[in-house]
């Protein structure tokens, strides 16, 4: 999944729940996504950490949560 499916997924979500935080924003998006592409999130998350081992789901949360910060810094 590229960022940018990231980012309209995770948008889509979010108007499907606007009252929610971030974090529970990415982590419905990554129950949504399904299995497969929680791995894929959360391998690139520790890939990107540079860690081999890491939980799952926390990992692929984090992953999304990494991408939206990352788009908003960039716009400011």
């Amino acid at each position: 999944m590229s960022d940018e499916e990231l980012i309209i997924e995770f948008a889509l979500t979010r108007l499907d729940h606007p009252g929610l935080e971030l974090e529970e924003i990415a982590a419905l998006l990554v129950r949504r996504v399904g299995p497969d592409r929680t791995v894929e999130l959360a391998a690139q998350n520790l890939a990107d950490r540079g860690e081999l081992r890491g939980a799952l789901f926390e990992a692929a949360v984090e992953r999304v949560v990494r991408v939206v910060l990352a788009l908003r810094d960039a716009q400011d």
